[in-house]
């Protein structure tokens, strides 16, 4: 998945005091000083989480807590603090996707409203960028980003946006590029002559492309593919059908009569998120799209 490189204003740091608080911790816990920053115990990834989001005045000495109303909102600065920060890096990457020409169409407010409410808890630096991104393209197009989809991405993890940018990798677009399938397999209508042959049914393996059934599985609970596979109609000999595989035309002509083909379509959210992904085709399975549906289609790129 690309991102693009990041402004280089200068970041916007927290107001946190910088408190050297003491956090004690069970004896036979304690390890030694010594261990390596780079690979600390999930006891110390805990407590510094905790200290983070100013949740550790428990672990401090009793003599050391400051009353826990205090703590509260000491708690509740530092979460405004973080959200307004998120969305300010979001706003600074945003710009830097948006033209300054002139645009007929204003986008809606209430939609923004509610972009701020669902980007405000993102501080992942890749996730912040895809938020941007989807900012940048709303505004430009007002409409290109529905609210589920918004609602939808608010879910996902950064190892499911990743799982996202792979699907797009291998995916097709129609010519008007509103529907995005992953063609799964190829097929001939059973007949009278090729009931048992071999050569009637052919599937394509998209574990090597990090899509196995268990990743698809993933994609569908995130509403991005519906994960009951679909054919085409039957395509007679002869005739072309014709995609766009991440920028590249791609022809599919049939061999045979009723021959089709199998795919696993894109949901609309899946679609629209899909925006987000800069068009990166994975050529090996262009490969093996070939290889496997030899028989059936005719395959040009």
């Amino acid at each position: 998945m690309k991102v693009s490189k990041t402004s280089t204003a200068s970041p916007i740091t927290l107001s946190v005091e910088n408190e050297k608080s003491v956090i004690t911790a069970p004896e036979k816990n304690t390890k030694s000083q010594t261990q390596s920053a780079a690979n600390p115990s999930t006891q110390m990834q805990l407590m510094g989480l905790a200290k983070q989001f100013v949740i550790d005045g428990a672990l401090l000495p009793l003599e050391k807590q400051p009353p826990i109303e205090e703590r509260s909102k000491k708690r509740e600065r530092i979460t405004h603090l973080r959200k307004q920060q998120n969305l300010e890096h979001i706003i600074q990457r945003a710009i830097q996707y948006c033209s300054d020409e002139e645009v007929a169409d204003r986008a809606d407010q209430d939609w923004f409203n509610n972009f701020i409410n669902l980007a405000e808890d993102v501080s992942n630096k890749t996730m912040q960028d895809l938020w941007a991104k989807i900012l940048a393209g709303e505004i430009s197009s007002p409409g290109s980003f529905s609210l589920k989809s918004l609602q939808a991405f608010k879910t996902m993890s950064i190892n499911e946006a990743k799982l996202l940018a792979k699907a797009c990798a291998i995916a097709i677009k129609d010519q008007s590029n509103k529907s995005m399938r992953i063609i799964s397999g190829a097929s001939q209508t059973p007949g009278l002559f090729n009931f048992f042959s071999k050569d009637r049914e052919h599937r394509i393996n998209l574990s090597p492309f990090g899509l196995s059934y268990a990743e698809l599985l993933t994609l569908a609970d995130n509403h991005l593919i519906f994960i009951q596979e679909t054919e085409t109609a039957p395509i007679a000999a002869g005739e072309n059908i014709s995609f766009v595989f991440n920028g590249i035309n791609l022809s599919l002509k049939a061999n045979k009569n009723n021959s089709l083909l199998t795919f696993y379509k894109f949901t609309p959210i899946g679609t629209e998120l899909a925006q987000l992904i800069a068009d990166n085709p994975e050529k090996k399975y262009l490969h093996l799209l070939k290889q496997e549906t030899s028989s059936l289609f005719q395959v040009n790129y």
